[in-house]
Parts: structure tokens; C-alpha cells; sequence
């Protein structure tokens, strides 16, 4: 018999743990209803040629495929499988994987737009909380599982939607208990410009260039402009941005004149530098929001805003992140349908509120009360009692054998509940019942027929 462990990158939730999460879930459900999102979920299982080719080609390997039922080789001749192992064919995998476990949310809700338009209202305003999967290397803050909270405006192209995001997200970490962090935001157009001045000549090597930028805060600049160098040949203009890039603050018309002298500048570039000063119009009151230009998001499909959520109260690169994707759902055959997201990092989230103490100290998924019978022959009393207690709205819960009293008093003091309600045959004859208080050791006697006086001393 093997031992029992868990799938590496997986994790269990003890009760503790699952009152910390639902305490997190429900600030942000609340909150994204306040801004007028509505809910969805999607399958966890999608089909493996809608996700692939979304996240580039790093994003595709990290796809969990799942293998065809019953004899997934059935359709595979001795040619395909000599032929994968000599040249390693992607497209051996989708002939025995047609399957795959999403990635994340917003491939799946691109996927659910084009599918439901027309029976959607746009801007549509969707959040969503759902687990992913991904085939990482597992790490602190990083796990194979875990869930996204995410909230997305599609059908509009107007930035006042990244507007509304970032109000959002400043409100949603201050309502966590956060006090020091940073809303990041920067223009995938802008980083064209950036990419241009170097040498990028099209869109896949711009991709190249991004994804190396993106690494800057784990393998730090030289490893960065050693990757570039690589492959890129404008030595000069490789140094020029790394020095931009290790400027600690880096202004908008700084980073215009850069442009200017390099002849980068051109329309399209522009428009990214326009949509980032309406949005920092917009949000000049949000003073977490910062203008950072190695912010780059790895992600292929982001074409304008991309913002990263970051806390200065310890270590723990970042705790959210999104932007603007302008044809996700073309894909999917629908054109021409800008849409912009964001997304907590909740997993990460948890995980910081619990070394910085953010979580209430009554937090609990232990019942108010535990009524103990102390005889056998009247535990049907106590039972009634038990559900007199939950009808006026109070958790409760039984003791189910007459132990010891010290056996049933340690078993609800290991529960996490404060309050136990002592029950015996001369408590039965009288009519009252013991509310005893395991935090002050006080005890009241309570009159069965005025149980709702039981709140008063909670």
C-alpha cells in the first residue's frame, strides 16, 4: 500500500484555511458586484486547439493535456510515433490529447463570448472565480493549482473601462487590508516603441523582446541583455535601454524625447502614450497608480494597458495583474471586440494576508455554540434545543455522546468555539438551560423559551 501524498503543486485546505479564502472570496465577490459585474464560470476541461496559441509558445507547454479516453492510441500508427519521438511533433499531442485543463479565465470567457454574443449586452461586465491549472515548476507563491478571481469589461474600447479597473483594484486591496502597494501600469504600444529602437522588425520579434523584459525581475538586466544580444544586433541601442529601463522612475515625456531621437515615434506609438495620460487623468486621485516601463505582461495577447499589482510589505512579486486585449474573440470568429481584465492573484494573496496578520483574529468555520446533554436520558431535549438555537439564527452544533465533561469541553475549545451550552436533567425539570462563555469561564442561565436571548451574551 503506497503512502498517501498529495499531487506536487497541490495543496489541501484545512477548515482554518477555508475560512481565510472564503473571508478573501467574499470581499471580492462583493466587490465586484458593487461595480456592476455579473457572475460566470466555464468548464474546467476545454478543448485543447482553444487554448493553444494563446499564451505563446512558453504558456503552451504548460498546458495540462488531458489524454483521450479509452485507448488513447487507437488513432496513432507506429509512423506517427516513430516520427514524434525522431522530430518531437506537436502534433503528436492532439492525437492523443484533444482535451485540456484551462489555463486560465480568459481564454475560456473569450471562447464563451464568441459563442453567446448575441445574447449579450455590451460593454459586458463578467468576474469570475475559478481554479486553473498550469504545469509550473512549483515554488513559494507558485502551485500547479489554483484559482484566479478575475473581472473583465468586453465590447468597449473607451479607457475609462481600464479607468474603472484600476478604482477597482485600489479599493479591493485597501478593502483586504493592504496599506503599501502599487498599481503598475504601462502600453504594449509603448513597449513597440521600446522594441523598435533595438531593432525589432515585426510582431514575433517584438513577442521575443517582451518576454524577455518580462523575466527582468528574476534574472535581472544583464541576463536580459545578454538574451537580447543573442539575437539582436543594435549593441548601442540595447544599452541605451537598459540604461532607461534601470532609471528608477522613467517619465512620459522622457520616454517621448527617447523615442523622438531614435525616429521610433510613429502613430500607433503615439496612441499608446495618449491612452496612458487619459487614464492617468482619469485616476489622478489614485495615488498607488504608477507609470512603470518594465512592466511588460508575457502574455501575446495584451495589445494595449497592462497593469501589475504589487505590495512594498514584503517580497512577493506581484498579487494581480491584466490589460487590454483588442481581438481575443477573433479566434473564436467574432472580430472586432476590444475587451480589457484584471485579475487577483489569490493564491498569493493568501498567502501575504497570512504572514502579515490581515486576517481577522475571530475568523473561524467553528459553530457558535455546542450544546453538551450531560445524561443519556436527555439528549432529545438537547437536540430540540440544538434547533431553537439555529432557528433564531445562530450556528450550532451537538456534542453526540454523554462523555466526560472535560472530554466534551477540550473537544470544543480544539473547535474554535467560544460558547457551549450545558444541558442536564436539572436544567430539563426547570425549564433553563447553561450558556457558559470558554474565553471569560462566565455562565448565565437562560430560560428555554426566551433562546434568543442567547445573543446578547455572544
Amino acid at each position: 500500500m503506497s503512502k498517501p501524498a498529495l499531487a506536487r503543486g497541490t495543496r489541501d485546505y484545512s477548515p482554518a484555511d477555508m475560512s481565510r479564502r472564503q473571508y478573501v472570496f467574499n470581499i471580492l465577490e462583493s466587490l465586484f458586484k458593487k461595480y456592476g459585474f455579473q457572475p460566470l464560470e466555464t468548464p474546467a476541461v476545454e478543448n485543447l486547439d482553444t487554448l493553444t496559441g494563446k499564451y505563446g509558445e512558453e504558456g503552451d507547454r504548460l498546458i495540462f493535456k488531458i489524454l483521450n479516453s479509452g485507448h488513447y492510441l487507437e488513432h496513432v500508427s507506429i509512423e506517427d510515433f516513430n516520427q514524434a519521438l525522431a522530430t518531437q511533433s506537436k502534433s503528436f499531442t492532439g492525437k492523443i490529447a484533444e482535451k485540456a485543463l484551462r489555463y486560465d479565465l480568459t481564454i475560456p470567457f473569450a471562447r464563451y463570448v464568441a459563442m453567446n454574443h448575441g445574447q449579450l449586452s455590451f460593454p459586458f461586465r463578467r468576474y469570475q472565480m475559478q481554479p486553473v491549472w498550469r504545469a509550473d515548476r512549483p515554488q513559494k507563491g507558485r502551485y500547479r493549482e489554483f484559482y484566479q478571481c478575475d473581472a473583465d469589461i468586453i465590447g468597449s474600447q473607451s479607457v475609462l473601462m481600464e479607468a474603472d479597473l484600476v478604482a477597482l483594484y485600489n479599493e479591493g486591496f485597501k478593502l483586504l487590508g493592504f496599506n503599501d502597494f502599487s498599481i503598475y501600469v504601462n502600453h504594449r504600444m509603448v513597449l513597440q516603441g521600446l522594441a523598435a529602437s533595438v531593432g525589432c522588425t515585426d510582431n514575433q520579434q517584438f513577442i521575443r523582446f517582451v518576454t524577455t523584459l518580462d523575466k527582468w525581475d528574476k534574472i535581472g538586466k544583464e541576463k536580459v541583455a545578454e538574451e537580447w544580444s543573442s539575437w539582436l544586433t543594435n549593441q548601442t541601442g540595447i544599452e541605451a535601454v537598459i540604461d532607461l529601463l534601470e532609471q528608477e522612475e522613467v517619465s512620459i515625456e522622457t520616454l517621448l524625447d527617447f523615442f523622438r531621437q531614435n525616429g521610433v515615434l510613429n502613430d500607433l506609438i503615439s496612441q499608446g502614450f495618449a491612452e496612458l495620460e487619459e487614464l492617468l487623468l482619469y485616476c489622478q486621485d489614485i495615488a498607488s497608480l504608477k507609470f512603470n516601463l518594465k512592466l511588460a505582461r508575457g502574455l501575446d495577447y495584451y495589445t494595449g494597458c497592462v497593469f501589475e499589482v504589487v505590495t512594498h510589505e514584503m517580497q512577493m512579486g506581484s498579487l494581480g495583474g491584466g490589460g487590454r486585449y483588442a481581438n481575443l474573440t477573433g479566434v473564436f470568429g467574432l472580430k472586432d471586440m476590444s475587451g480589457v481584465g484584471i485579475s487577483f492573484g489569490f493564491e498569493r494573496i493568501i498567502d501575504v494576508m497570512s504572514q502579515l496578520n490581515l486576517f481577522p483574529e475571530s475568523l473561524t468555520s467553528a459553530a457558535e455554540i455546542l450544546v453538551i446533554p450531560i445524561d443519556e436520558s436527555i439528549r432529545n431535549e438537547a437536540f430540540q434545543l440544538l434547533k431553537q438555537i439555529r432557528q433564531v439564527g445562530i450556528s450550532a452544533d451537538m456534542y453526540p455522546e454523554v462523555v466526560k465533561f472535560k472530554k466534551s469541553m477540550s473537544y470544543a475549545e480544539k473547535r474554535g468555539t467560544h460558547h457551549v451550552v450545558l444541558l442536564g436533567k436539572t436544567e430539563v425539570e426547570q425549564g433553563v438551560f447553561q450558556l457558559k462563555n470558554l474565553t471569560s469561564g462566565n455562565q448565565v442561565t437562560i430560560n428555554m423559551n426566551q433562546v434568543s436571548e442567547i445573543k446578547a451574551h455572544l
